[in-house]
């Protein structure tokens, strides 16, 4: 077996692979490129919020969250779809529970939005 790189250029090529990742996502998912510009918004707007350092965080963390979750599903759907084109129930099953993670990750930071954006105007 080959010894794996390690130090720096273990993350050097790890740091790499990333960067791969996320243009393989933009170029590819067009949610991705839509949560890319969720985030965008999401900071510029909670930097004009009358929020503390900690909410702001909670604010970006859940769009944060959000993309993760995304290029999760998205890398699911991939290996899915590499296997073929037909349609077996395990595949639909995959890809399904992705969605739904994604569609919680969308809940989960609606509700950190509306809570903290109602606690700051509540608390003025």
């Amino acid at each position: 077996m080959k010894p794996g790189k390690k130090g720096i250029q273990r993350v050097i090529d790890a740091t790499g692979y990333s960067w791969k990742g996320i243009q393989a996502a933009w170029k590819n998912e067009a949610a991705f490129r839509q949560e890319m510009f969720l985030l965008l918004v999401g900071v510029v707007v909670s930097s004009f919020l009358p929020v503390s350092v900690l909410e702001q965080a909670a604010l970006i963390g859940s769009i944060i969250l959000i993309i993760i979750v995304e290029l999760l599903n998205s890398a699911v759907e991939a290996a899915v779809d590499r296997i073929g084109d037909e349609y077996h129930e395990l595949s639909g099953r995959a890809k399904d529970m992705g969605s739904a993670a994604v569609f919680f990750a969308l809940v989960l930071a609606t509700v950190v939005w509306v809570g903290v954006i109602y606690n700051a105007v509540v608390a003025s």
